[in-house]
């Protein structure tokens, strides 16, 4: 049986804010983003010594299961022992997939389709908005890392349908 995609989800992984420190000898780390869907996993470069990294980097995932969370974890790299956790988000897309299948040809660029707001069900450091803009849909959240001192991600996802998927 063929797997039928709904759709790509791009994710881009734009910066780390408050990090926290995981080589104590620098006072720093050097931190990276995986993200997992299922069987995918994509990682982002490493970023040495900083606790506020910028990585501007895509990475794009297939969409089969809109409900299946999306997972991001942030390292620290090491180069003699395992590399240290340095704290985790899932990040939900079922609002970004709500707006998808609306009708959105009418709606005027920059328009706000949606406002998703924190909450205990969610890891938003703050309010989240999808947006219809250059004819995409959009949606920039800054994700609060879970089970950790501190740090927050910064990310922006884009749906991009598929020829002859199934869509959203």
């Amino acid at each position: 049986m063929e797997n039928m995609y709904l759709g790509l989800l791009r994710i881009c992984v734009r910066r780390g804010l408050n990090l926290v420190v995981r080589d104590a000898h620098k006072a720093s780390s050097d931190p990276y983003v995986v993200i997992t869907l299922g069987k995918q996993k994509l990682k982002t470069h490493r970023v040495e010594n900083s606790l506020n990294p910028e990585w501007n980097e895509e990475l794009t995932l297939c969409i089969e299961d809109p409900c299946m969370p999306v997972k991001l974890e942030v390292y620290d790299y090491d180069t003699l022992t395992f590399d240290d956790n340095m704290g985790g988000a899932e990040i939900d897309i079922r609002p970004l997939i709500e707006v998808v299948k609306m009708e959105l040809e009418n709606f005027a660029d920059g328009t706000i389709i949606k406002k998703i707001f924190p909450s205990r069900e969610n890891y938003l450091a703050e309010e989240s908005c999808v947006v219809f803009k250059d004819k995409k849909v959009v949606q920039d959240m800054r994700l609060r890392l879970k089970n950790i001192e501190s740090g927050e991600i910064e990310i922006q996802l884009q749906w991009i349908d598929l020829p002859g998927s199934k869509g959203a």
